[in-house]
This record gives structure tokens, C-alpha cells and sequence, in this order.
């Protein structure tokens, strides 16, 4: 059974809801291009600039707080999926983590080495890959998702990692088209090859449990602002990678993990954030979250069904192939066209590639203007669906 679950005193927890855009409401519908914040995550955040914050390693008041903050936010990861707080680094965001770690793990490659990513990923885990592969004269292989039924099944990556694999890289969940991916069995293809497996859960984030233990992948990167906080770039690695691995970094900095992957001072007001944030999560619980974003989710789908000028890209039902994020086009309609009306009924959405390059290549999308995407997380509601099927069902060319 899940837990209780009162949207009216969920939105309640976040001042930006109460938002209006000319006569309408707004609705926050661009979750997958980051969230809202809750009352909780702007105190934790406003305490230390208010109160007073110092860098770490002072021996004093402040000081002590920063290294109290820090702790805290690093417990709190390790709870959200799964590891050991020795194991959690911060950063500016997940891209620039993920560039550090393309940096670090080159090194170690050479010459008819390979590595495999996909096309399902978001840029922010493909570019610094292919990159650092570039750079290094190392072979990239690429699997493709099925542009019919819009999986990535892990067959079509495990059939392409050999013994000269270096790393697997692969999304938890899509940002484009809300697909999720069977991330275990990839992992453990990597291991049997002596490969490394590295997931980007930003999307996954505000949807459903992360487990790295029961993925069984060694490196995993995550948003804060994606899942309610703050903009703080998360990255969990197993200690003996994180350990051995060489970091770029500044000389008097730590030796040791994780503190060797941490360039420069963190953010101790967003790491309080992503404190709060997490928490706000286990109040409201997932078994809440999932099945509210479901029924959100089969509204959608229900509602869109019976409109044949709106396709669906994407997994057609609620299921555990899918998040709450929809891309659709409107035929005849450029996708910006359809954002902006969206958007003037105080209906926040994207259009164009959302930095899925890959993925709008690969559905022949690109130069048509991508698609539009529609996002429901757990402080949305029926009556904001609703207003979207409105529109979507005026909008005939």
C-alpha cells in the first residue's frame, strides 16, 4: 500500500506554484528541464548565507557548520541511491562531472580499446565520451533504441561491448522520450568484459528509487535541481574507482575520495538544498509519488488517444518502461508553435531537442524542430492535464 497522499498540501510546499501567467495559472510542466522547489529546500538553503557559512577545514563556528553540511548532504545521497557517503561527490552539475570523469578515465585507454554509448542519451552523456575517445584514438560504438516501440533494449548495447571495451554509458531514464532502460543486465555484461558501466539518472531522479547496488554499475551521476533542489551536480563512484582513478585537480586539494573529485569550494548553501530536497522526497514517500505520477500519466495518454492530428513518441502506456514525460508533435504545427500556445495558457513546456541530440537524429526530427515535451511530477495535477488535452485539441492545423 503507498502512502497517504494530499496534492493540495504538496503544492502548498512550493511558493512558485502560486505563479500566474496574465489570467492563467501556471503550470509547471518542464519537470525533465528541472523542478520546483519546495519551502523546505529555500530555508535550508537561506540558513547558511543568513546565519553565516566559512570554508572547510577553519576549526571555528562557521567552518564546523560547512563540514556538518557537507556530511549531511553526502548521507543523504547515499540514502537516495543506495551507497556509501565516502562514495558521493559534488560538483557544479552533472556534465561538468561527467567531462572530469571522461578526463580521468582516458587516460587509462589506448589504441583499439572501445567504448559503447547510446543514442536513447542525453548529450551531457555522450559528447564528453566521445571526446575523450576521440582524443585518445579510442573506437565508438553506438546502440541504437528501436524508433518503433522507443526502448533501448540491453541486448543492442551488450551485443556491441567486447573484450576491448573500456565503458558502457547509458541513461537510467530518458529525457527526451521518458523511456527507461533495464540498466542491470548492461552492468553486468560490462563487468564480465573487465569494462566499467557509467548511468546518468538526471531524468530518473524525481520518478523512482534509485539502487546502485542492485544496478550494479560503478559510476552514476544525478541533478539536484531535476529532482527539487538546488543546482548541484551529483556523482556517486565506487570507492576503489574513485581511489585509484587520477583526478584533475589542484594540488593542495584532497588526495583521497571524494573529496579529490570536488574542484574547488562547493556550493554549502545548494548542498544544504539537496539535504532538503532529498528528505522532502522520503516525507512524501515513492510508492506516493509513482502512483500519483501514473494516473497523471494514463490521463494523458487516455486523453491524447482519441486526438489523430497528436502523435505520441514514446512507450504508449504507464508502465515500468516509461516515466511521466511525453514527447508529441501536432501535425502541421511546428513544435514551437505548439509550445508557445501552450505556454501562453500558462502551460510551461519545451520544445526542439532538449540536448537529445541523438534521439531527435535518430527519429529523423532535427531539422524539423524536434518535438514538444510535457513533463508530470508529483506536485501536478488532473486539472493541469486537462488544460493541456484543451489545447492540444484545439490546435488542429
Amino acid at each position: 500500500m503507498s502512502e497517504p497522499f494530499d496534492i493540495d498540501e504538496i503544492r502548498s510546499q512550493f511558493p512558485a506554484l502560486s505563479r500566474a501567467e496574465g489570467p492563467h495559472p501556471a503550470a509547471y510542466l518542464d519537470g525533465p528541464g528541472g523542478t520546483q522547489t519546495p519551502s523546505s529546500v529555500i530555508e535550508a538553503m537561506t540558513a547558511p548565507l543568513r546565519d553565516g557559512i566559512s570554508n572547510l577545514g577553519g576549526g571555528y563556528g562557521p567552518s564546523d557548520d560547512a563540514v556538518r553540511i557537507t556530511a549531511e548532504a553526502r548521507d543523504a545521497v547515499a540514502r537516495f541511491i543506495n551507497a556509501s557517503p565516502d562514495e558521493i561527490a559534488f560538483g557544479q552539475n552533472m556534465t561538468s562531472l561527467t567531462f572530469a570523469v571522461s578526463r580521468a578515465l582516458a587516460r587509462t585507454w589506448s589504441v583499439g580499446d572501445n567504448i559503447v554509448l547510446t543514442s536513447l542519451d542525453h548529450d551531457a552523456n555522450f559528447a564528453p565520451w566521445a571526446t575523450a575517445a576521440q582524443e585518445t584514438g579510442v573506437e565508438v560504438r553506438v546502440a541504437e533504441f528501436d524508433t518503433e516501440t522507443f526502448r533501448l533494449a540491453p541486448e543492442s548495447v551488450i551485443g556491441l561491448i567486447d573484450d576491448n571495451t573500456r565503458l558502457v554509458a547509458v541513461c537510467l531514464s530518458s529525457n527526451a522520450l521518458g523511456t527507461v532502460v533495464d540498466v542491470k543486465p548492461i552492468s553486468e555484461a560490462a563487468r564480465r568484459a573487465g569494462a566499467l558501466a557509467y548511468v546518468d539518472a538526471v531524468h530518473a531522479g524525481p520518478h523512482h528509487r534509485i539502487d546502485v547496488a542492485e544496478m550494479g554499475c560503478h559510476f552514476l551521476a544525478a541533478s539536484a535541481y531535476k529532482f527539487f533542489g538546488p543546482h548541484t551536480g551529483i556523482l556517486w563512484g565506487q570507492l576503489d574507482q574513485l581511489a585509484t582513478l587520477e583526478a584533475y585537480k589542484v594540488r593542495p586539494a584532497p588526495s583521497d575520495p571524494p573529496g579529490k573529485w570536488e574542484t574547488g569550494t562547493q556550493s554549502f548553501e545548494s548542498l544544504a538544498g539537496v539535504t532538503a530536497a532529498i528528505e522532502h522526497i522520503e516525507s512524501v514517500g515513492w510508492g506516493a509519488i509513482q502512483e500519483h505520477e501514473t494516473a497523471l500519466g494514463e490521463r494523458f495518454l487516455a486523453g491524447i488517444e482519441g486526438m489523430d492530428h497528436v502523435r505520441l513518441w514514446g512507450v504508449p502506456e504507464m508502465n515500468e518502461n516509461r516515466v511521466a514525460t511525453f514527447a508529441i508533435s501536432v501535425d502541421g504545427l511546428h513544435p514551437d508553435r505548439v509550445a508557445t500556445t501552450l505556454r501562453e495558457r500558462g502551460l510551461y513546456v519545451w520544445s526542439g531537442h532538449y540536448y537529445a541530440v541523438n534521439v531527435m537524429d535518430r527519429l529523423g526530427l532535427m531539422e524539423s524542430g524536434g518535438l514538444v515535451r510535457i513533463g508530470f511530477v508529483h506536485y501536478n495535477t488532473a486539472d493541469e492535464v486537462d488544460r493541456v488535452l484543451d489545447v492540444l485539441q484545439e490546435l488542429r492545423a
